[in-house]
């Protein structure tokens, strides 16, 4: 049988010991946990911040959620995401950001001009009703 020799590794050849490295592991739980993991999954711990999401349907939700928060009055303003997507190092987030923040802009200009509007008139109209007396003032 003809034997096969062995490779010869190219480069002198160090006699350094390697580095270990240790397994990340949950600062709540000390639970072995891979490197990609964002959440632990032993006790839920929060380990590294999630990427946003910059895919057109994650754009769209930001951008209608922009523009439908006045009109729910700042009650969901810990939901809006728009201010991570500003402070992101990644220049296509914080333009999204950007974008979702002259959205909100607009639309809570928009709502504050309609609810003015609609005030006045509310008061027109009922200015009017007590100068006509509910209309009973006209016969008399």
């Amino acid at each position: 049988m003809d034997e096969v020799p062995m490779p010869v590794p190219q480069g002198p050849v160090s006699s350094a010991p390697m580095a270990v490295v240790a397994p990340p592991i949950c600062p709540r739980c000390h639970f072995v946990v891979k490197p990609e993991y964002y959440y632990c999954p032993n006790c839920g711990a929060k380990l590294t911040e999630p990427p946003l999401g910059v895919a057109l349907m994650d754009q769209l939700l930001l951008y209608a959620f922009s523009i439908i928060l006045p009109w729910i009055a700042y009650l969901a303003i810990t939901k809006w995401q728009g201010i991570k997507y500003l402070r992101a190092p990644s220049a296509q987030a914080r333009q999204i950001g950007l974008i979702a923040l002259v959205l909100l802009v607009v639309s809570s200009i928009i709502m504050f001009w309609l609810t003015t509007m609609w005030v006045q008139g509310y008061i027109q109209q009922s200015l009017n009703d007590v100068n006509n007396l509910g209309g009973l003032g006209n016969g008399l």
